[in-house]
């Protein structure tokens, strides 16, 4: 493995690390939270959970531009885990 690809895991897992915590504010304050209060202009817990997702998106991009995991393996995972969602959660009812 060389350093590039080091590097582009190492900020994918920060990145999926910056996911879980944007998640976790949402669970303990509510989507249209913000922190600090009293600022000028803050996004809300949902803005940055979407500014979050959205970095996690560019990272997984670079990891399929960069051979470093397959699109077409990507997406068979992504339809396995919707079938597996349609049996076993609430989701899609």
């Amino acid at each position: 493995m060389d350093d590039k690809v080091k590097e582009v895991l190492l900020i994918t897992q920060e990145e999926c690390a910056e996911v879980t915590q944007a998640i976790s504010k949402v669970f303990r304050f509510g989507f249209d939270d913000c922190w600090p209060r009293g600022e000028d202009w803050v996004p809300t817990n949902k803005e940055r959970l979407e500014e979050e997702v959205g970095d996690l998106l560019c990272m997984i991009d670079i990891m399929v531009e960069n051979g470093i995991i397959s699109d077409e393996n990507l997406n068979k995972a992504r339809n396995n885990k919707r079938q597996k969602l349609k049996t076993w959660s609430s989701i899609f009812k």
